[in-house]
């Protein structure tokens, strides 16, 4: 699967080797929002991280040909000097971005998570659990696991701390 990346920073950076180590071709795009080259990766990937800065974000989808391409939204509408959220209780950062980039399909993940567990998302010799979230209904996680993949009903996700120990 060839994935595009919108944003080379810590996060498009450790997700960006990771695929590519696990044998993906990955193309990377940043700072030019309306070259030839953004829509080119946006039309040849399968899939697309953002990974911007929530200021460079709107630039960076918008006008774009998504055509129902996956774009997996990685972002946080954080306010400068992490005062606070952009979009507080109206609607969400998701929300934004699919209104920025219609015709994609947003999904919204690795925004709970720091780059260093991207890096290294390894606990007690298991990896982690990322949680994503979007309104695509194949896109349902829990829902998908339990109900179509026969895990059934009694699974959930467990917290986890670096120094091997559940926190409850």
């Amino acid at each position: 699967m060839q994935i595009g990346i919108l944003g080379s920073g810590n996060v498009g950076g450790a997700l960006g080797r990771r695929w590519a180590a696990a044998g993906h071709p990955v193309l990377f795009a940043s700072r030019e929002p309306d070259s030839p080259r953004m829509a080119a990766l946006v039309a040849s990937s399968d899939i697309v991280l953002l990974a911007t800065p929530w200021p460079a974000t709107r630039d960076a989808v918008a006008n774009l040909p998504w055509n129902g391409k996956i774009l997996i939204d990685a972002t946080n509408p954080l306010l400068p000097a992490l005062a606070g959220l952009e979009f507080a209780n109206t609607t969400s950062g998701a929300e934004q971005v699919a209104a920025w980039a219609p015709g994609a399909r947003v999904v919204k993940a690795f925004n709970t998570i720091g780059y260093n567990i991207m890096e290294n998302p390894t606990f007690s010799g298991a990896p982690v659990t990322i949680l994503y979230c979007g309104d695509d209904p194949e896109a349902l996680l829990w829902i998908s696991l339990a109900m179509l993949e026969g895990y059934g009903r009694e699974i959930a996700f467990s917290l986890l701390r670096r120094n091997d120990t559940m926190v409850s």
